[in-house]
């Protein structure tokens, strides 16, 4: 089954409660922090994901996904195009349901594998401009 985008984007937000933001940063200036506690107040488990951090919104930040313990349903990707590819098959391993891309962030090549894995993938999108289209729809 092919679902399109805006069913992949519905899907998501509906059933993927426990989000690993990958590159999320402590700075509140960072996009990553904003998204995350964003995230946070909108009732997700936020698990941030960076070696150089020791907590993001008030989260134990891990740094890596196979160092996260328990079950990540989506990732959420705040890292350069070219660094994708490990982080998904990162997701794979640890059996995440989805990838997420933020805006700006497009490697066609990781988002084939995660699809080819079973994953729900959306790419080149911003998580939380798309929740709070979503949110006013509901």
């Amino acid at each position: 089954m092919n679902m399109s985008e805006g069913d992949t984007i519905r899907q998501i937000l509906e059933q993927c409660r426990t989000i690993a933001v990958v590159g999320a940063s402590s700075n509140p200036a960072r996009a990553s922090n904003h998204v995350a506690s964003y995230m946070k107040a909108q009732g997700y488990r936020v698990i941030p994901v960076n070696p150089n951090e020791q907590t993001v919104v008030g989260e134990q930040a891990y740094p890596s996904l196979t160092a996260v313990p328990g079950p990540i349903d989506l990732v959420d990707i705040f890292r350069k195009s070219e660094d994708v590819l490990p982080i998904v098959e990162e997701a794979i391993t640890v059996g995440a349901q989805a990838v997420w891309m933020q805006e700006g962030v497009i490697n066609e090549v990781a988002a084939q594998l995660a699809r080819e894995a079973g994953l729900a993938v959306v790419m080149d999108r911003c998580w939380l401009k798309a929740h709070a289209a979503w949110r006013s729809y509901e």
